[in-house]
């Protein structure tokens, strides 16, 4: 067998998917918000390591870009395992929250200005 690449790692990112390149779904942006089902479907399949990983780690909700970030692995890569937890019920993903671009909020602005008149 050969050595893992520079960070340690032995298994390709490739192989951790299965081989697929492309998500099987859309739900999944990088400040998408992802929190393990707990507890888990009665129905849940046993996970390979990286499945059970990312549910330790989504204890608590945590968005995909700083998933990847703790796990060492590609933003792809993530998304693909994401999928397959969705599909089985073990995850649930938030969209970002929409801000409206048109219209501040006023009293927030003014509290901020208000704070800084006072340094």
């Amino acid at each position: 067998m050969g050595e893992g690449d520079s960070a340690g790692r032995l298994v390709r990112p490739f192989a951790l998917t299965g081989g697929r390149t492309r998500p099987s779904r859309a739900d999944f942006t990088l400040i998408a918000t992802v929190t393990a089902v707990d507890p888990p479907p009665a129905t849940a399949a046993r996970c390979q390591p990286e499945h059970t990983r990312i549910l330790r780690l989504c204890a608590e909700p945590l968005a995909v870009a700083e998933l990847a970030a703790r796990l060492d692995l590609p933003v792809s890569v993530v998304v693909i395992l994401l999928c397959d937890l969705l599909e089985a019920g073990r995850i649930t993903v938030r969209p970002p929250r929409l801000v409206s671009r048109t219209s501040p909020d006023l009293d927030l602005l003014q509290k901020v200005r208000d704070g800084l008149g006072r340094l």
